[in-house]
Formats: structure tokens, C-alpha cells, sequence
């Protein structure tokens, strides 16, 4: 839970960030944050025999692999002992309300309490855990409070900001915080204690201050304090002073800045009658009252049970792990039901653009101290084409050495300050490609259709001609030969024969411009009897 309300008054500091503000970071994570987000949206128990929230924290923690950013989960340790004093004051509140006066005895003082290992949640932080040990991903597990861990190793350096929801790791002294990530729009949403200060003049003991009074998970607050009303008080006090009053005084310092405040004495009157109602009714209904339930927050919150920078756990911690492929492969097939092939295809291409990342990082590197050979290969083994992708501008590239992972595309300008070799490898391909198309000879076949076109034309002309000349006398050649056998004819005498009956007429038709041969022999031999026969 946090501070309640704090989110809303940190809301002028909000700013979204692309993923890209990320590449290159060491972040923390409180995991139990992340899995409380993606078991929210997926309640069904569908969703959870499915182990949808495991799918999600697989695809989140694929984005920040390629980013190369260094994560490290932060669990959950022991509950507190002044938040299960939280917790039954507010039971006892609810349940015993008509009996204020048990409720304002002192509780007697209550343990740190060891979370129950076996229970349903716990198991899925132990899959998770699972999950990002075959990913690389180390875990600590925290003492007391995961969000405490988290700021304690911001605040030393160790990571460059904490992913959490807790809105108490600003008052654990965390200085850049991560509220939210959206894989889909591409954004983070982040906050920066720099901007708190700035824009609205909370310090860390500030945030303490409003906790006491709005209250958070170790306390009811105040009664009778809202949000604006916490922050005038807070800022009126000032951030340096706020909590050495209210750990000293108690309500009696609240008491005393509002007589301050007021000039008319019966109004003062007014004002410390109001205070001490609700100092009764502080103690009433559990709220914070005396200056020692107001010290004993202020130390949790100033002085949390973490294990310390230098301890043994962090430095493990923040020992970068390898990536076990055989491992996700058996987690994924067990968990998802995925086949290796398909493991690899989520992961590898990821993998592969983590390398890019840190090959390029290793380039500046070199560069800056003067040094050109670099011993590392550039993980690139070729640009194959420009693509576009959400509207940005992506390479689609293929990877040197990377068993699996053949082809994936990453954004152009990554490419652009890792190797910008390739960019011009490939930008000079494609220039080569288009000069030789250009200069490539006809095919054979293209040749030989194009050069006999002016023989081609002296046929078709000739051919034009004799078609001319046929169509203009079609029957010359006919005509011909019929008229010189008309000549012929008329030229030599007929002779008749009246003696001789005509033959009987044949059953057949005989064309009319045919001449029997039986009649042309009977001619031809009446004409040589009677050349025969008459005079000398």
C-alpha cells in the first residue's frame, strides 16, 4: 500500500519515459510488486492455471534483456513487527469499537512474524524466481521489506532505480523510482526525488511526516488530516525540523503550530478544544497520538532492517549471472508447454540484441581512451533489409555465432552507434545492385527479336506486294490458258458427222466445258476416213 494518497500528490512529478531510457541500467525489482500487477489483470483461474502472470514477467524481463539492463529481484523477508501492530490496531478498531477503552491499552510488543513459505503466493515468487535465474537474473531476499532493500541499494548506488508500486520506498530513501512499465505503448513510468523536491519541497523527512499524518502501512495516520491540509502543515514546518517536532511532541507539535497560526485568542481556544477531541479520537480509534508511536514509525522508516551495501547477499547480488538456454527450454516447456524451438525464438533474438548493446557500449569505450582494435566481433553478421515498425525505424538484420537465431530486427539507430559499418556495407550493396542492373546486357532472346526487324519489314513488303498483285487479276493464269485453247479452237475447221447417230446419253452429268474422250477418238477418226477417201 504505502503512504495513502502520496501517489496523488506526487502526481505534478510524474513523468513517461520510452523503454529506451532504460537500456543500459542496473535496476531492482520488488517482485512481489510485478506478480500482485499481473495476477490484478488475470484473475480467472484459467488465467492462473495457465500461469499467465509467469508469461508476462517472461515477455517484461525479454524487453529488458535486449535493453541490457541488469535486473536483480528483490523478495520480500519477515513482516515487521510495527506493521502487525499496524494491522491490530486496525482490527481492533473494527472489531472492538464499543470498547475504547481496551483498545487504548499499550499492545504488547509483537515479533517480527516469518511469511508462510507454503502458501499460494509464495510459490509463485518461487517460480519467478526460477524463471529469472535461467534468464541471468539474480534474487535477494530481503530481511523485512523488499522495498526497503530496493532503496537502500538506490541510495547506495548499487542500481540505478527500483521498480515498485510501494509508494514508502521514497521514504526508505529511494531517489529514482519506477511505477509502472507498458511493453505496449513503449513507456515507463517514472519518479525522481529531485523533481519531489523541486517542484513541491518535500524532502524524505517531508514524505515521513505525511505518512504519520495521512497514514501508511505502519500507521493510521492522524484523524482529521487530509491531504492538502498534511502538506501545508509539512511545509510550514519545514523539511530540516518536521520530524524532530513530531517525534518529540507528539500531536502537541501540531497542537502548537496551529495556535501559532492563530492570532485570535478565542479562536486559539477553538483550535486546542478541536485538537484535543481529536487527540480522544486518535487514541480511540487507533490513530497516532503520543510522541512515542510517532518515534517508533520515524525509526522504521529512517533505519530499516536491510542487509548493508557491503554485506555478502548484495554483492552476490549484483554478480552478473549466465544465461542458461537448456534450463529456460525445460522451465518453458514445464510452465508454458513451449517447445524449445519456440523458447529459443522468443529469447535468442533478444539475447543477440543485448550483445549489439554491449558491443557498441565497449566501442565508446575504446574509442574514448584511443583505442581502434576492439577483441570482441561484432555480433552483426549483416543488414538484409530496412524495416519499419510502429512507425520507427528498424534494420533487419542476421546474427554471427548465435545458434538459432538466424534473423530479427532492432531499431536503426542502435545499429547506427554500434556498427556503423554495416550501414554502409549495406548502403553500398544496394548502390552496386542498382549500377549493375543497369548495366546488364539484353538476354539473348531480346537480342534476337530486335535485330532482323528491318529484314522482317522487307518480307512482310514483298509478301504485301504479291498479296496486291493476286487480289488485283486472281484468274489471269485461268484466263490465259482458256483463251489460247479458244484460239485454237476457232482456228482449226469443225467437221459434223450427219451420218452417224449420236451416241445414247450417259446416266452421269459431264460438265459443260469437258469434252468427252470418247467423242474427241470418234472425231479424230472420221476426219482421217475422209481425208482417206476424197481426191487427190
Amino acid at each position: 500500500m504505502g503512504v495513502k494518497h502520496l501517489w496523488d500528490i506526487l502526481e505534478s512529478c510524474k513523468k513517461t519515459l520510452p523503454l529506451d531510457h532504460l537500456q543500459n541500467k542496473k535496476l531492482c525489482v520488488d517482485l512481489s510488486c510485478w506478480l500482485v500487477q499481473f495476477t490484478t489483470a488475470s484473475r480467472t483461474p484459467a488465467c492462473m492455471k495457465e500461469k499467465v502472470y509467469l508469461k508476462n514477467l517472461f515477455h517484461r524481463l525479454r524487453a529488458l534483456i535486449a535493453l541490457n539492463c541488469s535486473v536483480i529481484f528483490v523478495t520480500d523477508g519477515a513482516i515487521p513487527s510495527i506493521k502487525l501492530a499496524a494491522y491490530r490496531r486496525r482490527l481492533g478498531s473494527q472489531v472492538l469499537a464499543e470498547k475504547a477503552s481496551d483498545i487504548t491499552k499499550p499492545l504488547p510488543p509483537v515479533p517480527s512474524l516469518r511469511r508462510n513459505k507454503g502458501s499460494e503466493f509464495s510459490c509463485m515468487m518461487k517460480e519467478a524466481k526460477m524463471l529469472g535465474m535461467a534468464l541471468g537474473i539474480p534474487s535477494l531476499d530481503g530481511i523485512e521489506e523488499a522495498e526497503a532493500q530496493c532503496a537502500s541499494l538506490n541510495s547506495a548506488s548499487l542500481c540505478d532505480g527500483c521498480f515498485t508500486s510501494d509508494s514508502d520506498v521514497f521514504l526508505f530513501g529511494a531517489r529514482t523510482v519506477y511505477r509502472d512499465i507498458i511493453l505496449d505503448s513503449g513507456y515507463v513510468v517514472c519518479y525522481e526525488m529531485v523533481d519531489i523536491e523541486r517542484k513541491l519541497g518535500l524532502g524524505r523527512n517531508s514524505l515521513i511526516s505525511l505518512a504519520l499524518l495521512l497514514g501508511s502501512d505502519y500507521s493510521n495516520g492522524v484523524h482529521g488530516f487530509g491531504t492538502e491540509t498534511a502538506c501545508r502543515f509539512v511545509k510550514s514546518v519545514g523539511d530540516d525540523s518536521v520530524l524532530d517536532q513530531m517525534a518529540f511532541q507528539g500531536v502537541a507539535a501540531i497542537r502548537k503550530k496551529r495556535g501559532k497560526d492563530r492570532t485570535d485568542k478565542d479562536q486559539f481556544t477553538e483550535d486546542s478544544e478541536n485538537d484535543i477531541c481529536i487527540k480522544s479520537t486518535n487514541e480511540e480509534s487507533g490513530h497516532l497520538s503520543s510522541a512515542s508511536q510517532f518515534a517508533e514509525v520515524i525509526d522504521a522508516y529512517l533505519n530499516p532492517k536491510c542487509h548493508s551495501p557491503d554485506s555478502e547477499a548484495v554483492q552476490r547480488a549484483c554478480t552478473d549471472l549466465p544465461f542458461l538456454r537448456s534450463e529456460l527450454q525445460q522451465l518453458c516447456e514445464m510452465f508454458f508447454g513451449w517447445s524449445p524451438e519456440k523458447t529459443d525464438e522468443y529469447i535468442l533474438p533478444k539475447i543477440a540484441e543485448r550483445d549489439l548493446r554491449r558491443y557498441g557500449n565497449l566501442r565508446c569505450t575504446s574509442s574514448a581512451l584511443g583505442v581502434d582494435s576492439i577483441p570482441v566481433p561484432c555480433p552483426v553478421s549483416a543488414i538484409v533489409k530496412p524495416r519499419k515498425v510502429q512507425g520507427e525505424e528498424y534494420y533487419e538484420v542476421s546474427w554471427l555465432n548465435i545458434e538459432g537465431s538466424k534473423v530479427s530486427s532492432v531499431p536503426a539507430a542502435l545499429i547506427q552507434s554500434a556498427c556503423p559499418e554495416k550501414i554502409a556495407e549495406f548502403i553500398s550493396k544496394k548502390d552496386e545492385e542498382k549500377h549493375n542492373k543497369h548495366k546488364r546486357k539484353p538476354k539473348p532472346r531480346k537480342q534476337s527479336n530486335k535485330a532482323p526487324i528491318s529484314e522482317v519489314d522487307k518480307q512482310l513488303q514483298e509478301l504485301l506486294v504479291t498479296i496486291k498483285e493476286s487480289e488485283k487479276n486472281p484468274l489471269k493464269d485461268i484466263s490465259d490458258h482458256l483463251q489460247q485453247k479458244y484460239v485454237k479452237d476457232i482456228m482449226e475447221p469443225d467437221f459434223f458427222d450427219l451420218c452417224t447417230p449420236s451416241p445414247p446419253p450417259r446416266a452421269s452429268k459431264v460438265a459443260k466445258c469437258k469434252i468427252p474422250i470418247d467423242q474427241s477418238v470418234n472425231l479424230i477418226e472420221i476426219i482421217d476416213s475422209e481425208s482417206d477417201v476424197s481426191p487427190g
